[in-house]
């Protein structure tokens, strides 16, 4: 007996890839697909329209097909009203829950479509009758009684369209990692995206590594805190510590960073920093006593800039303001994400992912590191929208600065 359901494609599919990739997915899976309406957008403006027939041998087979599709933006025809069950315990969902994408969603409920309040991948959608409201929620902040979305049905996804034109700041974000692009022209694109994002009232979010400072990037991002182009930093507690140590002995890691020099007991100068930076109080107390006059953590606390630091277990110190507490910092992580705009990674693996797994689709990411495999983890992890640049921070941050602000 064949299973089947209809299903719509609405956008710029063809231009995106995702009708090819939604035929792909049918046949990859053992399925069959019949074209019943295909109505091509004629203009860039124009968005296209496309109903397939989609058919399986099983049940099963066709829940797992249609399940691929919908992560596409590949919609039911005929909705019906999302399935609701409450949640049995505190950070316990419903079997079968539905877990988010991070495109922009809707659910079905009373007859209407909610869209998802602070939509970020790997959640649960929770909907509160009151409202009417729909929202994510990570499965440990799921409550009792919360009642979760089960399944597909009552659930639309929009990924986002690749420009047709590719113009505009933000027409080279499509995705995608190359260390053969032109880096002076793609960071001159950058530059252009920072510029256009602060002037329509955007907010930047800067995700650093400790290579940033120990490459010689630091003074650069210190400008650019300075100047108003960054609106949060994410950082790990290596980074603070390296940033520091270059303000107080004018090292990171113990060099010299100017002469490359390795002056005597210099291997000791990070662990001397965290100790005078806890004596002094912290961060912002090593600031105000002047102990720290420049840097990047000293431009975040003189321009109040929030930064989360977010420790690990191999952390010396840590430093006061290092959050210890690993779902405490994801969820400092989270506020930053879902505020921001705009997002530069900076040689940091571990932070681009945790950052990059809060961020919804439609937000614009650059990441840079000198290691293919760092861009490609975070693009394979799902953040697709992302644009990676293979090259050398401690060349692309002044670059960038430069660009920006001279």
């Amino acid at each position: 007996m064949t299973h089947t359901k209809t299903v719509e494609l609405e956008g710029h599919i063809i231009d995106s890839g995702t009708m090819g990739r939604c035929f792909g997915l049918v046949m990859d899976l053992g399925g069959e697909f019949e074209v019943e309406a295909f109505d091509v957008g004629r203009h860039k403006e124009e968005e296209s329209y496309c109903r397939l027939r989609v058919s399986a041998p099983n049940e099963e087979r066709l829940r797992s097909i249609l399940h691929e599709l919908h992560q596409n933006g590949a919609n039911l025809s005929d909705p019906v009203d999302a399935t609701l069950d409450p949640a049995p315990a505190d950070r316990v969902v419903p079997t079968g829950f539905y877990s988010t994408t991070n495109h922009p969603t809707q659910v079905r409920h009373a007859g209407e479509w909610l869209d998802v309040e602070r939509i970020e991948m790997d959640c649960a959608v929770v909907v509160d009758p009151d409202g009417p409201r729909a929202y994510t929620a990570t499965l440990n902040a799921v409550r009792a009684g919360d009642l979760v979305v089960t399944g597909e049905a009552g659930v639309r996804v929009d990924p986002p369209d690749r420009p047709r034109d590719g113009g505009g700041p933000f027409g080279f974000m499509q995705g995608g990692v190359s260390s053969e692009r032109p880096s002076r022209s793609l960071i001159e694109r950058v530059a252009e995206a920072l510029v256009e994002t602060k002037a329509e009232g955007g907010r930047i979010l800067v995700v650093a590594g400790p290579a940033v400072i120990h490459s010689g990037a630091g003074e650069a991002l210190a400008r650019l805190v300075r100047e108003g182009y960054v609106d949060a930093l994410s950082a790990g507690n290596g980074f603070a510590v390296h940033d520091l140590e270059r303000a107080i002995y004018g090292t990171s890691l113990g060099m010299n960073i100017e002469t490359l020099e390795h002056p005597r007991k210099g291997h000791k100068h990070h662990i001397y920093t965290i100790s005078e930076v806890i004596r002094a109080g912290g961060i912002e107390a090593a600031v105000e006593a002047g102990l720290v006059e420049d840097g990047v953590m000293y431009e975040c606390v003189v321009g109040d800039v929030p930064y989360v630091l977010a420790g690990s277990i191999r952390d010396d110190g840590p430093l006061p303001e290092t959050i210890t507490d690993a779902v405490e910092a994801q969820n400092a992580i989270r506020e930053q994400a879902h505020e921001a705009d705009m997002v530069l990674m900076l040689s940091t693996l571990l932070h681009s992912v945790a950052v990059g797994n809060c961020l919804p689709s439609t937000t614009k990411v650059v990441c840079v590191d000198i290691d293919p495999a760092t861009v490609t983890q975070l693009l394979d992890r799902g953040s697709s929208q992302a644009v990676g640049m293979v090259t050398d921070v401690g060349t692309f941050v002044p670059t960038l600065a430069e660009t920006v602000l001279d």
